[in-house]
């Protein structure tokens, strides 16, 4: 035994191999990753290259700018569970706005989801109608995030962006027109990616894609669609009404792509060109389809879930992992969907399935 190792104390030993296990614990341990549940809402970006999930603070006067973060993030710890709230998962709610619907945004206040757990996104074009788009949720959003702390939102990002704009008129009656679909949700599957690709960070959990238009919804909408635990879920697209006839108000169907595929869809689909897609609801091209807006019973048990091939975008809650994985809008002709349709698809050819709730109702503006 070498002269300097007989001379060393037990106790000194001890104490060196204590130091490097403090070592390694200091430098390789996860105390420095931020967790990805934010106990409270209560954690800001401070610097604007910061993720896109969390609330941005600008400096103050002339205070120099803090210098982007290096942050880590260990994804398996973010989960998407059937009880979001007990786990504090952060919703991204995304929303192409072309026009400002009062009623959209207060039912939006309604949601009893925490919503220091929320955060809004919205892609707005850069024209006349997205101008008063813009306008008046601007104004809403600064009544909102100075009011009341339980009903502020833990961020909200606007997304201003020139866009092609196929259609002139945001009718009704001119968005639905047959010929307008392709160019028409071409347009709007590259809005939502934009969308999704800039404001989904690594802490978002779930993504709620609610259209600009859904003006009523259940308050607890995000719990009960979550409660599924399934990775693509949609509730039923309906619209209130004044029935001529009853002399009351009653309810109509709405939304067309939320549908079980059929034989003769998959037969007029092998047959077309590449570029070609299929539409639905439209009754020069009966696809006979299932549609869910006709599965809707009154005497059927409210909690019905329906396995379905194509999906709308009206509401519609997805696993954020699914976005993650690469399931996205196609803007072009895939597999002759596009959009949400298309999502649905590309979601399909990732494992995902998509799945529809026929007895759960969201209402969409009377135009």
């Amino acid at each position: 035994m070498s002269r300097s190792l007989r001379r060393s104390n037990p106790i000194t030993i001890v104490l060196a191999g204590i130091l490097c296990i403090g070592f390694f614990v200091f430098f390789f341990s996860g105390g420095d990753v931020p967790s990805i549940a934010r106990k409270g809402g209560g954690e800001a970006a401070s610097n604007p290259l910061s993720p896109p999930s969390l609330p941005f603070l600008k400096s103050k006067g002339n205070a120099p700018q803090v210098a982007p973060p290096v942050v880590h993030y260990y994804m398996n710890n973010l989960t998407n569970t059937r009880t979001p709230i007990e786990n504090e998962e952060t919703v991204l709610i995304l929303t192409p706005l072309a026009r400002f619907y009062q009623g959209y945004w207060d039912n939006l206040l309604k949601l009893s989801y925490p919503h220091n757990l929320i955060s809004l996104g919205f892609i707005i074009p850069k024209n006349k109608d997205g101008n008063a788009a813009y306008a008046a949720l601007q104004a809403q959003v600064t009544k909102t995030q100075t009011g009341p702390k339980n009903k502020r939102f833990a961020a909200i990002t606007i997304l201003r962006q020139d866009t092609e704009i196929p259609l002139q008129s945001q009718e009704e009656e001119v968005r639905h027109k047959m010929e307008n679909q392709k160019p028409r949700r071409s347009a709007m599957a590259k809005a939502r990616n934009s969308l999704l690709f800039t404001t989904m960070g690594p802490t978002t959990s779930w993504v709620l894609w609610m259209d600009a238009d859904i003006v009523e919804t259940p308050s607890t909408l995000i719990q009960d669609l979550a409660e599924y635990d399934v990775p693509i879920l949609v509730p039923n697209c309906f619209q209130r009404y004044y029935n001529n006839d009853k002399k009351a108000m009653d309810i109509r169907v709405y939304d067309f792509n939320n549908w079980i595929d059929s034989p003769t869809a998959k037969e007029m689909a092998a047959k077309m060109g590449k570029d070609d897609i299929l539409l639905e609801g439209y009754k020069d091209m009966p696809t006979y389809r299932s549609l869910m807006v006709y599965m809707y019973d009154t005497s059927a048990d409210p909690r019905a879930k329906v396995k379905l091939d194509g999906v709308g975008g009206a509401t519609m809650l997805v696993k954020a992992e699914v976005h993650r994985d690469g399931a996205m809008f196609p803007p072009f002709p895939f597999y002759h969907l596009i959009e949400t349709e298309g999502f649905a698809k590309m979601a399909n050819r990732l494992n995902w399935e998509s799945f529809g709730l026929p007895n759960y109702l969201v209402y969409h503006y009377n135009e």
